[in-house]
């Protein structure tokens, strides 16, 4: 029963880090969208400075869907489970002394 409850708590803090990332992006189209419309509408496009705000915006965005999707190649699910290992053989050695 025990198993199951931290899957689903382990399931639930999934979804909403999945729901955070949507609402992130989702938010990151439509703020950049108005920006390319004030853009276009002070100067049309004669200097496109909403791209400034697009690019250092998609870095963020980005890692944060590396994180959310969990694409990152040196820190991932294997990695994190041979650190707990190590620290948990490193704790049971400290009572054993």
């Amino acid at each position: 029963m025990e198993k199951t409850n931290q899957k689903y708590l382990e399931a639930q803090k999934r979804v909403k880090e999945l729901r955070e990332f949507y609402n992130h992006l989702f938010t990151f189209i439509v703020i950049n969208i108005l920006l390319a419309g004030i853009n276009y509408y002070t100067n049309e496009w004669a200097y496109p400075w909403f791209l400034w705000a697009t690019f250092g915006w998609g870095i963020g965005l980005a890692f944060d869907a590396m994180k959310t999707f969990r694409l990152n190649p040196v820190f991932n699910k294997e990695w994190e489970e041979r650190k707990i290992r190590e620290y948990m053989e490193k704790d049971n050695q400290k009572r054993w002394e």
